[in-house]
């Protein structure tokens, strides 16, 4: 159905999906006609229950040269953990993500879901700035991010 929608499409990489399963999805609805595919790492299961998941940074980098599919990275479901987004944020950008989605909340410990991962608006704030600066350093612009509110 995602290939016959004619609307984008983000696809998540499952929490056990190799990159070549995750590809081969991808392959699928493009076969139906729909190109506005867009593939989002949110990280894969590990042996580890620190976080939730583990944010497969370098897999942005291999899967960009293996498609011509942009690639975004979820930190926030990648790593579980609010004080983690921000690092594993600024490696997805230099890692040549094309973008980032980030959970931000005005109350997180009040969340119904997600809390533990979201990050406050004044965090947010400040780790776009820290991403503007990776990505000027490795020769790249951000853009203004967009606010989706559910």
């Amino acid at each position: 159905r995602a290939g016959r929608a004619r609307k984008p499409v983000l696809l998540k990489r499952g929490l056990a999906a190799t990159i070549r399963e995750w590809l081969l999805a991808a392959e699928y609805i493009l076969a139906e006609g729909n190109s506005q595919v867009i593939l989002c790492e949110r990280g894969i299961r590990s042996y580890d229950d620190a976080t939730r998941n583990m944010l497969d940074v370098i897999a942005i980098p291999l899967v960009k040269q293996l498609s011509h599919l942009p690639v975004i990275a979820d930190p926030s479901h990648g790593t579980g953990r609010r004080h983690l987004v921000g690092a594993a944020s600024r490696a997805a950008i230099a890692a040549d993500a094309d973008g980032l989605l980030i959970e931000v909340h005005r109350q997180p410990d009040e969340a119904m879901s997600d809390g533990a991962q979201s990050l406050f608006p004044g965090q947010f704030v400040e780790l776009m700035s820290e991403v503007r600066a990776v990505a000027s350093a490795i020769g790249r612009t951000v853009q203004a991010p967009t606010v989706v509110a559910r």
